[in-house]
């Protein structure tokens, strides 16, 4: 860390008036400056800067190894900003970071949050999708925006997804001459740098998304292939999904399951043979905003298996076979869980011999619900599923 080629300094709508004076030490001794041409106008860079290429690409940058080079970002490199991606290729001593005051600490000092109770979000890059698992009444939510054409995209999936009582606050060029915070979505002169204070104060006590396990079964497309909401909800109890955790999702149908798993903070790759099924477990996972955790094989198990990342917990729907689990087995780590539904008496047996061979727990879940039955009600009862779950 004693003399690192590489400075990656924080910068802010007042280019060299914010700096600091180590950023602006770091800056004078840099021989080449990487920026967008934004940044680069600001510090008035000249000869020594190079905008950065398009599409994005480190490589010019990480080619400069044994010069000085200054790399200029938004605000604090590390929240939402390009220093992760630059750091991820270099050992720690060849670089230093010099951030300050990002655009959600800005926004948040203008409207007056507590920026440890707001969810921050940068879709500058990412689809709208991502504010449905986090919307609701009562939260409020920063979030970063591509351009200022964005900012009326946004107020059109607020309207289409139940959200249109959002209060919206837009901000402009947050600590620059430019600098404007107006209130309301409908304006059309918005520009960049642009983020959106998103605050759920007026919705409806339903909207947005239940964090319990179970959500409902018409949330998801389907061609009928779908765990049910309590079974799911079951399920996943006994998957017990952790923040970074890895689930295979072995015969994904719907991916109901994976969905739920990937809302809980963890990565799901989906194993499913049927096309048709994977397109609706990809349009879940837009649906859900979950789609950067989740991906999808096409393919049977447990041929499509070879070269995925080890998990940490596995799901096998439609119960399986003895030839699966045979090959399957062997494949888990120690403490990997492992969670089985089968709904057949071939299945059941399969089911059974596993819970006989590797321990674990075999339930059997009788679920009936109330229907009409003439002028009364009585209860129809759902087809039994045998469940085995097991820590390997």
């Amino acid at each position: 860390m004693s003399d690192p080629w590489l400075s990656i300094i924080g910068l802010g709508e007042d280019g060299l008036a914010g700096l600091s004076d180590a950023s602006r030490a770091a800056l004078e001794r840099a021989e080449m400056v990487f920026g967008g041409p934004r940044h680069l106008a600001l510090v008035d860079a000249g000869l020594r800067g190079h905008p950065w290429p398009v599409p994005f690409d480190l490589a010019p940058l990480l080619a400069l190894r044994g010069k000085r080079v200054a790399m200029l970002v938004s605000g604090d490199p590390f929240w939402f900003g390009a220093g992760g991606s630059v750091s991820a290729h270099l050992a720690p001593s060849e670089w230093r970071a010099f951030p300050q005051a990002g655009v959600f600490s800005l926004v948040a000092a203008r409207l007056g949050w507590r920026l440890e109770e707001v969810q921050c979000l940068g879709l500058h890059a990412a689809p709208f999708a991502r504010l449905r698992p986090v919307l609701a009444r009562g939260v409020r939510v920063i979030c970063t925006l591509r351009d200022g054409a964005a900012v009326a995209e946004l107020g059109a999936w607020l309207r289409e997804n139940g959200f249109a009582q959002t209060r919206v606050t837009v901000c402009e060029a947050l600590g620059g001459v430019r600098e404007r915070v107006r209130e309301g979505i409908d304006w059309p002169d918005t520009v960049a740098p642009v983020a959106v204070a998103l605050d759920g104060a007026d919705l409806p006590q339903g909207a947005g998304l239940p964090r319990a396990c179970g959500l409902p079964d018409d949330l998801f497309a389907t061609d009928g292939q779908i765990t049910k909401r309590p079974i799911r909800a079951l399920t996943l109890s006994a998957l017990a999904p952790r923040p970074g955790q890895i689930l295979w999702d072995i015969g994904g149908g719907s991916g109901s399951i994976s969905v739920e798993w990937c809302l809980a903070g963890g990565r799901a790759i989906v194993i499913e043979a049927r096309a048709e099924r994977v397109e609706n477990i990809r349009a879940n996972a837009d649906a859900f905003g979950v789609a950067h955790r989740q991906s999808v094989v096409q393919g049977r198990a447990p041929q499509a298996l070879v070269g995925l990342p080890v998990p940490d917990a596995v799901f096998v729907g439609g119960g399986g076979d003895h030839a699966l689990y045979a090959a399957l087995w062997p494949l888990l780590p120690a403490g990997t869980r492992l969670v089985a539904n089968g709904v057949t008496l071939e299945t059941e047996a399969v089911l059974a011999a596993c819970h006989a061979n590797h321990g674990g727990s075999l339930l059997r879940i009788d679920l009936a619900e109330a229907t009409p039955l003439g002028g009364f009600r009585g209860w129809s009862a759902a087809r039994p599923v045998v469940q085995w779950s097991v820590v390997r």
